[in-house]
């Protein structure tokens, strides 16, 4: 089409689509993991120990929280950092939120539809990867 649509898409959209969500996703939850840096291990390191795993564990979120967003930002070995966090956003489901998985928050949604949103948006960028507008641009397998 003369206009530069293919169909009902606009050229050159995917990878901007794509900046967004990386950027977005890796920003927000770059804000949890400063906040935990901040805040110190202790409230990670007590939630690991109740569940019975090693205490090493708890340093993972830091992976999951400051590592592999700052990677996704970026956009270098995008899809691995993507599924760090979606890895990240389901333990913090399975060993801090369990019990309002099946809640509803008081304006009516779910309760963890912050954290749903954050898993989903990782799981998309993992299988979507960085795009175009990334330090390892479009090449590679895990970018």
């Amino acid at each position: 089409m003369a206009n530069g649509m293919t169909g009902a898409r606009v050229a050159g959209t995917d990878d901007v689509a794509k900046l967004l969500l990386r950027v977005v996703l890796g920003g927000l939850i770059l804000l949890h993991g400063i906040s935990k840096i901040r805040g110190g291990p202790g409230f990670i390191l007590d939630v690991v120990d109740k569940a019975g795993l090693p205490e090493p564990f708890g340093y993972l979120v830091y992976v999951g929280e400051v590592l592999a967003p700052l990677l996704m930002i970026i956009g270098w070995w995008t899809r691995v950092a993507a599924l760090v966090v979606a890895i990240n956003m389901g333990f913090a489901i399975l060993l801090v939120h369990t019990g309002d998985v099946f809640k509803l928050n008081d304006g009516g949604g779910w309760a963890l539809e912050l954290q749903g949103l954050f898993l989903v948006v990782a799981v998309a960028v993992a299988l979507l990867g960085a795009g175009r507008y990334s330090i390892g641009g479009t090449a590679g397998r895990w970018n």
